[in-house]
């Protein structure tokens, strides 16, 4: 059974099989004329048949001695862990068509405290949000931030799709990408944050393409540390280390909220709350006016 059958069986009820149904009804009808205290009044086949044999099993059941009628099997709905939930998403992330257009948009926030990004192959960024009053803005070119790494249309394209050697690809370039905090270089617990920071933009805010999503989503369900929090509205909830928050809609293979993300000019952001900010990020062929 796989991940997506897994999911599948935990949200439908189980039913007795057929086998079962006729070998209890038989079960039952030899019982019924095997007993010698009671006569059986002829009765019609077909549909008669099995009233009678229904009534007749409430008698049966009642009688002095009569044996318990045995226990039908029942099936019981596999129990769904996070890890699961976070394979089968890599799933459906992967059998997802990429989709095109000339800009790469990202909404991130909710209501009046939404923040938009667009930005051209060519590095070309647009925003809209409070700071520019409604307004879409030219911020001028800026390269894709993956965490504390520039990159490049065509290297997001090109990225491992294996998820061990993706995170070692990302693990090698932040550890040669020159980084610093205020406080001096990086150090290991800094990289090994940059790492998840940059594993949850490939799921969440870039344009990769599905097996590099698929992937990015494979190597977040065998990171360290992960915690499943159950169903969520929007999906699945995830707290990652560093109390970071994750909401994983296992239909679509996206995330739906988060309570971190790196912004298209490279800004770190934290979003208190239970599940912090939506999310979404797509292809388009047009910017707003």
């Amino acid at each position: 059974m796989n991940d997506l059958q897994t999911l599948r069986a935990a949200l439908l009820p189980a039913e007795p099989s057929q086998e079962v149904v006729d070998r209890s009804r038989h079960r039952l009808l030899n019982r019924m004329l095997a007993t010698p205290r009671r006569r059986i009044r002829p009765f019609a086949l077909g549909a008669g048949l099995v009233a009678a044999a229904a009534a007749a099993a409430v008698v049966v059941a009642t009688l002095p001695g009569a044996p318990a009628p045995a226990p039908q099997p029942q099936a019981v709905a596999p129990v769904v862990t996070g890890q699961q939930v976070l394979l089968a998403a890599a799933t459906v992330a992967e059998r997802t068509p990429d989709g095109t257009g000339k800009y790469w948009h990202i909404r991130t926030g909710s209501g009046k405290d939404a923040y938009e990004y667009w930005t051209s192959a060519d590095g070309h960024l647009w925003f809209r949000g409070a700071k520019s009053g409604g307004r879409v803005m030219s911020l001028g070119y800026f390269p894709l931030r993956l965490a504390a790494i520039e990159v490049t249309f065509e290297q997001i394209r090109t990225l491992p799709t294996d998820p061990a050697a993706l995170r070692d690809w990302l693990a090698n370039a932040i550890a040669h990408s020159g980084a610093r905090t205020s406080a001096g270089p990086f150090t290991a617990a800094d990289r090994e944050r940059e790492l998840l920071l940059s594993m949850v933009s490939l799921v969440s805010t870039l344009p990769a393409p599905p097996a590099v999503r698929a992937a990015a989503f494979r190597s977040i369900a065998a990171y360290p540390g992960v915690k499943d929090l159950g169903p969520v509205p929007g999906g699945r909830g995830f707290l990652l280390p560093e109390d970071y928050r994750l909401v994983v809609d296992p239909a679509t293979g996206r995330i739906s909220h988060t309570s971190m993300y790196v912004t298209a000019d490279g800004a770190v952001m934290q979003v208190p709350g239970p599940q912090g900010a939506e999310v979404s990020a797509e292809w388009t062929d047009s910017l707003p006016q």
